[in-house]
């Protein structure tokens, strides 16, 4: 007895959600009424100011490089004052100084180099090996099992040079030792 109230309730229980999933739908697309999202708010004032103040700052460095590259004096542009960086002229100038410096060390480096087809191949060679690796690594993180294994392997090595050169003191003396002189072999002893 206890199995038949059971099932009748069953089929009573479902019967009356599909009953009220049909009316519920029809009442839906019977109502004018329509559910709307409320609006946003107006973004704030100060990220359009923002944005501008980037903008404005971001002029006055292509100015400011396009004059190096030219040799012109830079020209001052006129900002409004409510665009104006936050940064002062007198501190942009010393930026502007080591800029022009760095662009002279370059360009000297560049003039003492005798092979300059070889220094632009390598250079060229160098950005597509940057970039295949690039695909190469994306590639292989597809792949299912390899990005854990790898992070594993990672960790693992990690855990094994903390081991073996950090925890120490005379292990940590002679890590810095040793790269101290690979320091030295590669800029010269000077």
């Amino acid at each position: 007895m206890a199995t038949s109230t059971t099932n009748a309730l069953s089929l009573s229980s479902s019967s009356a959600l599909v009953d009220a999933k049909a009316t519920h739908r029809q009442s839906a697309s019977a109502s004018p009424q329509c559910v709307s999202l409320p609006t946003l708010p107006p973004p704030p004032v100060h990220s359009q100011n923002r944005i501008s103040k980037t903008t404005s700052y971001c002029r006055k460095i292509a100015r400011n490089v396009v004059s190096m590259a030219t040799g012109d004096a830079p020209a001052a542009a006129v900002a409004p004052a409510a665009v104006t960086p936050t940064t002062s002229t007198a501190e942009e100038v010393p930026a502007a100084v080591d800029t022009t410096e760095l662009l002279k060390t370059i360009q000297n480096a560049w003039e003492k180099v005798e092979d300059k087809y070889a220094v632009s191949s390598l250079a060229v060679a160098g950005g597509v090996a940057l970039w295949g690796s690039a695909g190469l690594i994306s590639a292989i993180d597809r792949l299912p099992l390899f990005p854990g294994i790898f992070e594993l392997v990672g960790i693992g090595y990690t855990g094994w040079f903390a081991y073996r050169n950090l925890v120490f003191k005379p292990d940590r003396e002679a890590l810095l030792q040793k790269i101290k002189d690979t320091y030295k072999e590669i800029i010269g002893s000077s």
